[in-house]
């Protein structure tokens, strides 16, 4: 079993050998059978039917992964105006989903953040300093948490929605902004998606975090183990984690980047196949049965707060899913990337 020094404030990567075991998982992930069939209609109609099967009723909201991906990205004009008519949308309000565990989100991109006995750690930051301001601030105040205890700001890949708060918050509460090594070069050097509508990303200071696969962020009674699971960038963070709901523990992974907006790469859709595949493993192995996202129409968790609201002590958490429904979860995204490498690798 992976163990790590005890220091609040301190991230540290799991031992050698724990990083080993990774290591094989994810080339097995990655591996295609010899058996695989070459692109086709054929087999891009049966990548989207398997995933239709593993999505079920309950897990439509996934198979919008399974139409067209455009090969190229969207000209500037277009993304701003996008961009701009998600950010107006009037914001919900913010909930408490687990005993520890906060949404402090906007109507379309969402944070989280996690309660521990040393202060808070935020996963990701919104998309500029006035939501964070209004929504990560102002939120965590009405729900009884105090901004000032934020020590930690956890970002999952390097877009704007995700990093555009991170540098208000770092230095007005002297956080520190944790990002995969791939994502701060990204973010140093040439962003992906570059637009005056977001904030500036946060620039790396000495007590921010480079994280590696498999290291955690400790604070407190809290561990939060982060997982390289690339594809939406070749940076992107999965953050898994304790929850607990009227003092039951769960397991829960918030998937840290989803949609095919790179345009036509063929080696990112490989990874990003590859990331579900390593991370069924990882949930199989964990008992993972909350599944988050940093999007709401993704995890529906709008919808979920909302019926906590109504019934603050339910019988059932409707975040918990069970582990065989966060497998098929991956399932799915995994298989409407399959489908669009084939799309791409016909054209």
């Amino acid at each position: 079993m992976a163990t790590q020094r005890k220091n609040s404030g301190q991230a540290f990567p799991l031992k050698t050998a724990a990083l080993a075991a990774v290591a094989i998982v994810l080339a097995q992930g990655c591996a295609r059978t010899p058996q695989q069939q070459a692109p086709s209609e054929a087999t891009v109609a049966a990548h989207v039917a398997g995933a239709t099967r593993a999505a079920r009723s309950d897990l439509t909201a996934l198979l919008t992964l399974c139409k067209p991906a455009p090969a190229a990205r969207p000209p500037q004009a277009e993304l701003d105006k996008g961009l701009a008519a998600f950010i107006a949308r009037p914001a919900p309000p913010p909930g408490q989903a687990f005993d520890n565990l906060y949404f402090v989100g906007a109507d379309w991109v969402s944070a989280w953040a996690i309660k521990t006995s040393d202060g808070i750690i935020l996963i990701d930051a919104l998309n500029t300093q006035a939501e964070a301001a209004a929504l990560i601030e102002g939120g965590m105040r009405k729900l009884g948490l105090d901004p000032a205890q934020i020590k930690y700001v956890i970002v999952t890949h390097g877009h704007g929605d995700h990093y555009g708060g991170a540098p208000y918050l770092a230095e007005k509460y002297r956080a520190r902004v944790v990002m995969s090594e791939a994502d701060w070069t990204m973010t140093e050097t040439k962003l992906e998606f570059a637009t005056p509508i977001w904030g500036a990303p946060p620039k790396r200071g000495a007590g921010d975090i480079s994280a590696k696969d498999g290291d955690r962020v400790t604070l407190g009674d809290t561990s939060v183990t982060l997982y390289l699971t690339p594809g939406h960038t070749m940076g992107t963070i999965s953050p898994v984690f304790d929850v607990t709901s009227n003092g039951q523990k769960h397991r829960a992974m918030l998937w840290g980047g989803t949609g095919f907006n790179f345009g036509k790469d063929v080696p990112r859709l490989d990874s990003y196949i590859g990331a579900t595949q390593r991370m069924g493993a990882i949930v199989q192995t964990q008992r993972i049965d909350v599944l988050l996202s940093n999007h709401s129409n993704i995890d529906g968790s709008q919808a979920k707060l909302a019926a906590l609201r109504q019934q603050p002590a339910p019988a059932t958490n409707p975040f918990v899913l069970g582990t065989p429904t966060v497998e098929r979860a991956l399932a799915v995204m995994g298989g409407c990337a399959e489908a669009q490498r084939d799309r791409f690798l016909l054209q």
